[in-house]
């Protein structure tokens, strides 16, 4: 198993290795001298036809030529197959509840690619997107193979975290109040009065990888502590048809000597989790008791596990941290499409594999007992349709399928014919829109459960905004 060399905190993992000269006419432009934010997306998005590339090599080299350079700044690299979203958002809320400023990249987005990177909470802005993505281009002209979606979008994450003045900070910023004092690399506190010397500079930077870890883009930097969540079955044609297999993705995120915190795995990624750690010599600790001691904004008792997760990751990063700040923290946590509540009725949940569709609905019996939902569904197609559905039938007493606007989505259709095999069989309707899904649920007594998709979910809440121009998909 390959696992990352050790190098500062913050520093590229690897040497940056230099292409050739690429054919402009396979590249797309972004057009015009003054870029506009939807002009820079456009070409951003373009750059999905490239794929997924798991490697290191396009990042690396794209990080050195941006001279992104994050030392100094603690870094918390989280991986696993499901609430890797749900544990950076906590960290992010804790850390900035106890005054230190954060940036945090995650992955996908549901409304706008801004949620992706952000800054003590605050989106990236339009303008720095655009800008950060003329610089990129710019550098791209001498690549090859080109970088890919997902490369690109790390990248201007990571250099919009390591540049104060590429995201237009403040020096007297008025967002938080002074930041706690980190601990020296010795791992003893520092008492700095009147909180850090420079407020621009992140303190704290989570970074959630896009899939699995050993190749993930973000995997590019080095971290303070490594973080592995919940080992289930996702995303097999890239990471391998067995949970070993998996697993083994997932923990090639760790570092030499790094810390490792996970949630409880099942036995046979435990083992290879294990076998990672000794080969790293990197301390590892599983964080088997739930977090109970104060309200978490978001529902469902597995938000407890990853609370806990959260916590531990903090500490073991050696971020000093308050009792208070973790109850402030949890408390405030704002993170869309986990079992959300738009209303007293309707839940609207990104769940989109067998494991998250268990703990969904596990959830929705901690919560609404024996009454079943009407269940709004949409799939992407590469997904484990008949794993998903198998485990929301039995807390739904219909379903209603519509056509969404991913073009990754499972059709309708499709769909149909897995719940018509599935014992005992639920009444289903295809819909042509979210809009007639959604009336058709409404009128219907029981609660509503719109789920299968984080990019459905997207969907589903600019819809219920009534912003669908705001709506920015991307299959990535």
């Amino acid at each position: 198993m390959k696992v990352g060399s050790r190098r500062r905190s913050g520093s590229l993992v690897g040497p940056p290795r230099c292409g050739v000269r690429t054919s402009q006419r396979d590249v797309p432009t972004i057009p015009g001298r003054e870029t506009s934010y939807k002009e820079a997306l456009a070409w951003l998005y373009s750059l999905q036809r490239f794929g997924i590339k798991l490697g290191l090599e396009n990042i690396r080299r794209l990080l050195a030529e941006l001279h992104v350079d994050l030392r100094g700044t603690r870094v918390i690299h989280v991986a696993g197959t499901n609430g890797k979203g749900s544990v950076c958002a906590m960290i992010d809320s804790i850390c900035r509840a106890q005054g230190y400023r954060t940036g945090l990249f995650t992955s996908p987005h549901l409304v706008t690619f801004r949620e992706r990177i952000r800054v003590n909470g605050e989106m990236i802005s339009g303008a720095a997107v655009a800008n950060g993505l003329v610089a990129i281009r710019n550098l791209l002209a001498d690549c090859d193979p080109h970088p890919t979606f997902f490369e690109v979008t790390t990248a201007l994450a990571l250099k919009h975290f390591s540049d104060p003045a590429g995201r237009g900070a403040k020096r007297h910023s008025e967002q938080l109040p002074s930041s706690s004092p980190l601990p020296s690399r010795r791992g003893e506190g520092i008492k700095v009065r009147g909180g850090s010397p420079n407020r621009d500079k992140l303190d704290v930077v989570i970074l959630e990888t896009g899939m699995g870890g050993r190749l993930d883009a973000t995997n590019a930097i080095q971290s303070d502590v490594s973080v592995i969540t919940s080992i289930n079955f996702d995303h097999e044609k890239w990471l391998g048809d067995t949970l070993p297999e998996i697993a083994s993705e997932k923990a090639g995120i760790m570092k030499a000597r790094v810390p490792v915190v996970s949630a409880p795995q099942q036995p046979e990624a435990e083992k290879v989790i294990r076998a990672c750690a000794a080969e790293c010599e990197a301390p590892l600790q599983f964080v088997a008791a739930p977090y109970d001691e104060t309200p978490i904004a978001l529902a469902g008792s597995y938000q407890k596990q990853n609370a806990a997760l959260a916590i531990a990751a903090i500490r073991e990063a050696k971020i000093n941290l308050d009792n208070s700040a973790v109850a402030r923290g949890l408390a405030r946590i704002d993170w869309p499409a986990r079992f959300q509540y738009w209303d007293e009725r309707t839940i609207i949940d990104g769940a989109h594999n067998p494991a998250a569709a268990r703990g969904l609905a596990k959830t929705w019996r901690e919560i609404f007992g024996d009454q079943k939902a009407t269940l709004v569904l949409a799939v992407l197609s590469d997904k484990n349709l008949r794993g998903i559905c198998e485990a929301l039938v039995p807390i739904a007493n219909s379903v209603l399928l519509p056509k969404i606007r991913s073009e990754r989505a499972a059709h309708p259709e499709t769909l149909a014919k897995v719940l018509a095999d599935i014992t005992p069989p639920l009444p289903y309707s295809i819909t042509p829109s979210v809009a007639e899904a959604l009336d058709r649920a409404r009128a219907k007594p029981n609660p509503i459960l719109i789920t299968g998709s984080l990019h459905f979910a997207g969907e589903v809440l600019v819809y219920l905004r009534g912003e669908p121009a705001a709506f920015e998909e991307c299959t990535q």
